[in-house]
């Protein structure tokens, strides 16, 4: 690692241990799952969106906050679905659905549910 490269790593710890500290976050968790979420970041901005690259860490981690004590795991787990997600992403395809047509599984059950209140209705 270059010497402008370790310094900048330097002042990224000091920042984080900060932030942790500030909003009383384990840096333990974070640094569990440093290098994926760095990857994901770089995948996203140069994949899908560059501006939501940090807002969608964002997101994997609110995601994985919502898994208690098993945050390191959880956020882990994020990182690959979004991965995944990344990898499948075409920007042609309209916005209700992700690569290939699929439908993402939020949308899916909202559609079932749907389709099962119509079929109701009219029986």
């Amino acid at each position: 690692m270059r010497g402008d490269e370790s310094e900048k790593m330097t002042v990224m710890n000091r920042w984080l241990d900060a932030v942790c500290a500030e909003l009383g976050v384990d840096r333990a968790v974070m640094d569990a799952n440093v290098k994926p979420l760095l990857a994901l970041i770089s995948d996203v901005a140069h994949g899908p969106t560059r501006p939501g690259a940090p807002l969608t860490a964002f997101l994997v981690g609110l995601a994985g906050a919502r898994d208690g004590a098993a945050q390191a795991a959880a956020v882990g787990e994020r990182i690959a679905r979004v991965e995944r997600l990344v990898q499948a992403w075409d920007p042609t395809v309209p916005a209700a659905t992700t690569a290939g047509g699929a439908v993402p599984a939020a949308a899916a059950d909202d559609a079932t549910a749907a389709d099962r209140t119509d079929a109701t209705a009219g029986a």
